[in-house]
């Protein structure tokens, strides 16, 4: 049965090249989460259709007997899942292995998760909540109390995931247009990455500040010797673009104000590959010679000199010299900074923390560069 009231997603006008294939994509996506099934698991039958007479005036209902077929279920039809409730006394593969692989998978950041215990189980439900769960339903079971908390809980999810479709979508179109008009023009890609950086709580200056530094220790030290200025110019353009795959990232993390979990900052690190992802799927920028720095920044700029970053655990003059550069600077300007997550360092202490291997090890020579111009690098900061 169909969900009451109108649920279809309106198409999107006929368009060509990327930015069409990205959103049809997304079109595809929505018309299918328009669907709203929601997922019951629990081996005992009476308990199914005791969920089922709540829930199938509103929602279309899938069952799963046990967490296997529960797993295989979700695999075969995620994008039309709106929520999924999940029994946790089941033989075999019980709720909560259930709800962990669910966490392993990210499941609970995209569809929300209602553990049903019976009584109140203090240890099973901190459990159920550290792993992602939603909400906890206790039996016996108050009809009105599960229909309300499911119904307010889909309705927040699928109005997050419209907002995360609708701003990537503004934002892709940004990439897609702009790059192809303009061919890799400086101006656009800073209004692009400002837009990025905007949609993170900052105020847009970190990515010129970036670039700006990028350009004055290729200019005026060591590290752009032999390197045309054309050349300099083109990786401080790329510089913009550092952060450009944090477009995937949700905002609930991008903007979270306390310390991210492991899981949580596993996903913040995607936004590397992500960022190499999105600028290689523009053709005309593949063309442009900005494209090779700004691909290597984008996925490389976090790691370290002595292998412990990421993604790629690239060690040494593995990493080119441009993004060793861009990955000081962006760890520089991030100390000096005010962040959602952060105060500022005063500039003394956050060089400390550089030196000392805080934020991560650098190329020794790199970082003498750096120390010996960052009194004219404050510059960028008045």
């Amino acid at each position: 049965m169909k969900p009451k009231g109108d649920t279809t997603v309106k198409s999107i006008p006929e368009k060509k090249g990327i930015l069409h294939e990205w959103e049809m994509e997304d079109q595809n996506i929505m018309n299918e989460k328009a669907e709203q099934d929601v997922l019951l698991i629990a081996d005992n039958e009476t308990n199914r259709t005791a969920l089922k007479n709540i829930f199938q005036d509103s929602y279309q209902i899938e069952e799963a007997e046990n967490g296997v077929q529960c797993l295989q279920k979700l695999q075969e039809q995620k994008n039309h899942i709106c929520a999924l409730i999940l029994n946790v006394n089941m033989p075999g593969m019980d709720g909560m292995r259930v709800m962990e692989t669910l966490n392993a998978q990210g499941v609970p950041v995209q569809i929300p998760v209602f553990l049903m215990v019976r009584g109140k189980n203090e240890s099973i439900i901190k459990q159920g909540y550290q792993l992602g769960a939603m909400d906890v339903i206790t039996k016996p079971l108050l009809p009105y109390v599960v229909q309300r908390r499911v119904d307010s809980a889909v309705e927040l999810y699928r109005s997050r995931y419209e907002m995360r479709c609708l701003i990537e979508s503004q934002e892709r179109q940004l990439i897609a247009k702009e790059l192809e008009i303009t061919e890799a023009n400086k101006g656009t890609i800073e209004a692009l990455a400002t837009a990025i950086e905007i949609r993170s709580g900052e105020s847009g200056q970190h990515v010129r500040r970036i670039s700006d530094i990028t350009r004055y220790l290729l200019t005026y030290t060591f590290l752009g010797e032999g390197m045309e200025p054309d050349t300099v110019e083109q990786i401080a353009i790329a510089a913009i673009l550092h952060d450009i795959g944090k477009i995937s990232i949700p905002d609930t993390i991008l903007n979270k104000p306390d310390k991210l979990t492991p899981k949580e900052y596993a996903i913040m690190k995607t936004h590397t590959i992500h960022g190499a992802e999105i600028l290689g799927r523009v053709p005309q920028l593949r063309n442009q010679k900005i494209f090779r720095y700004a691909y290597d920044i984008a996925k490389h700029h976090h790691e370290r000199w002595d292998g412990n970053g990421y993604p790629d655990g690239l060690k040494g003059n593995e990493v080119a010299i441009w993004t060793q550069i861009v990955a000081v600077a962006d760890v520089y300007d991030a100390l000096v900074s005010k962040r959602v997550y952060k105060e500022a360092y005063d500039y003394e202490t956050a060089l400390q923390m550089i030196v000392e291997g805080q934020c991560g090890v650098f190329n020794p020579e790199l970082i003498r560069c750096f120390l010996d111009s960052e009194k004219e690098l404050r510059g960028f900061y008045e």
